[in-house]
């Protein structure tokens, strides 16, 4: 069974901005991360997620895997992340890694030897010689990729076409070939023989495509009338390329992977966590299906992608109960509002919203997950045209990339208010710092009451109580500016946490809200918007 108490709060951490910079390269690496895990003990983190560590061109930053089995020069050695796993376990800490099974580089040695025909590897990818259109080759379909123009691009050895949902120095695996399967089963492995504690699966809803007909062709994806750049991924629906039911299967295989080491090794139980932007009622298939076990953490993207500035707590009580609603009985709920994907909470939401989000993430029942920065109240940072690295925003042009780009949430990490923040004495760094980092940082922070990141431990602190670990909850929205919810458990303190959304002072009559309310309420954390303090 999932011990829930040992991974309760997760912290994602995009590797090249929140290690340190142990080297002076401008990105950090292993050796950085292990001489800053004390932070994450400091602020209560359990687990942590690593972006991509493994050998790589680094056409997207690691996403583009040469090697599955070995370790980035740019980010250290085996030995440095030996080293890593060794500190953690002193700290009781989990590591967990971040698995690609869509696609690998087209620098693998798997992709070569597709290429090149090799009976072994020539299934290992998706190929398809096109077809011929007025005597002109074209790609067999008019699938567009998730960085813009065709799925498809040309092999000169091949003299074929291969698929790639993203980069095109990105190849997508071909999972219709049990050996894949196989193959990618035994990198599990390794890892996980490693000591890594389980597994981030990157990218689920591409992993399959609808099957090919008899005669080995798909169908073209249809038009989504709502958009006209015919090179833009949304200017298709994509109904053949994305969420096919064989993706659930490949995780349940995954999950097999798990329990086997599990078996083999013992200790906590290893988890998988799954990226999908699905439809609810496929994320919770992710988490089994009665017969097969899957990912125990799908993750929750419900607040994430869904909440606006606008949004009103009816609103994020109706996401709420979107996912404790319709969750399978005894699995384990998480709450995510922040990722390497999408703008911070504070540019995205407001400012004055940061405390308030992790006040949900902390307080609801199940898994928390905080992207790194936002402990502490980071934002956005405006990259420019000429500073832009993120492949999405670069291959598209000068008017489109702001749309596009990923690079603002993907900043250094605001250690002091040192040089770079305290992240690299480098020059330069792989991205610019934010301009703002003397005033938004740990240091600067760990001095002042009531920072983003002290309430965030003081919430942190609080997950310990038996309430907030074991206790049932009740989410309710009071008008549309208040968002409620009261976690109780027999024999113990029952906790209530009250977020004003808007600007308002309002003024609420629990009462009329909760059953069973004492007329003994204590205060035990409040941030520096309210007119109350801690007794």
């Amino acid at each position: 069974m999932f011990k829930l108490l040992v991974l309760s709060c997760l912290l994602a951490f995009a590797l090249p901005s929140l290690a340190e910079d142990s080297d002076g390269d401008g990105v950090g690496d292993l050796i950085g991360i292990t001489q800053q895990l004390p932070y994450l003990k400091e602020i209560g983190i359990t687990a942590t997620w690593l972006s991509p560590i493994f050998t790589s061109p680094m056409a997207d930053f690691g996403y583009d895997v040469a090697d599955l089995k070995g370790i980035d020069p740019i980010f250290g050695t085996m030995e440095d992340f030996e080293a890593l796993l060794a500190r953690a376990k002193e700290l009781d800490i989990k590591i967990i890694l971040d698995f690609v099974p869509n696609h690998t580089s087209d620098e693998c040695d798997w992709f070569i030897r597709s290429a090149a025909g090799e009976e072994e590897y020539k299934d290992f990818y998706v190929w398809h010689t096109g077809k011929v259109v007025n005597g002109i080759r074209q790609p067999p379909t008019n699938w567009l990729s998730v960085f813009r123009g065709s799925m498809w691009t040309w092999n000169e050895q091949r003299q074929a076409y291969y698929l790639h949902q993203f980069h095109a120095k990105q190849p997508d695996l071909n999972y219709r070939n049990p050996k894949v399967v196989e193959a990618m089963k035994d990198v599990l492995r390794f890892w996980l023989r490693k000591g890594a504690y389980g597994f981030r699966i990157d990218a689920v809803p591409h992993v399959y495509e609808i099957p090919a007909d008899a005669d080995g062709n798909w169908p073209d994806e249809p038009r989504n009338e709502a958009v006209s750049d015919p090179e833009d991924y949304t200017y298709l629906q994509h109904i053949y390329t994305t969420d096919q039911p064989e993706t659930l299967e490949l995780v349940y295989a995954f999950r097999d992977v798990i329990e086997e080491i599990d078996a083999e090794l013992g200790g906590d139980d290893r988890v998988l966590l799954t990226e999908a932007y699905s439809p609810l009622e496929v994320l919770m298939q992710y988490y089994g299906n009665g017969t097969h076990l899957g990912s125990q953490i799908p993750f929750n993207f419900e607040l994430l992608a869904k909440i606006s500035y606008s949004s009103d707590a009816y609103h994020y009580s109706e996401l709420i109960h979107n996912w404790l609603d319709n969750m399978p009985e005894g699995q384990v709920a998480n709450w995510v509002f922040g990722n390497h994907d999408q703008s911070r909470i504070g540019s995205r939401l407001g400012a004055d919203r940061i405390d308030a989000c992790n006040m949900i993430i902390m307080g609801l029942p199940g898994v928390s997950v905080t992207y790194q920065g936002e402990e502490m109240g980071m934002t956005d940072v405006w990259i420019s045209w000429e500073d832009t690295v993120d492949p999405q925003a670069c291959q598209s042009n000068e008017q489109e990339f702001e749309r596009l780009t990923r690079d603002p949430v993907r900043t250094p990490f605001q250690w002091s208010d040192e040089v770079n923040a305290g992240f690299s004495n480098a020059s330069i760094t792989w991205l610019p710092v934010a301009s703002n980092y003397k005033l938004v940082n740990v240091k600067r922070e760990r001095g002042i009451a009531l920072s983003h990141l002290n309430v965030y431990k003081q919430l942190r602190a609080l997950r310990d109580e038996p309430t907030l670990k074991q206790g049932d909850v009740s989410v309710t929205a009071i008008g549309p500016n208040v968002l409620a919810f009261k976690r109780s458990l027999a024999g113990y303190k029952s906790y209530i946490t009250l977020i004003n959304i808007n600007d308002d002072v309002e003024s609420i009559n629990l009462d009329s809200v909760f059953t069973s309310i004492t007329t003994q309420l204590q205060y035990v954390v409040v941030n520096d918007k309210s007119v109350r303090r801690k007794k």
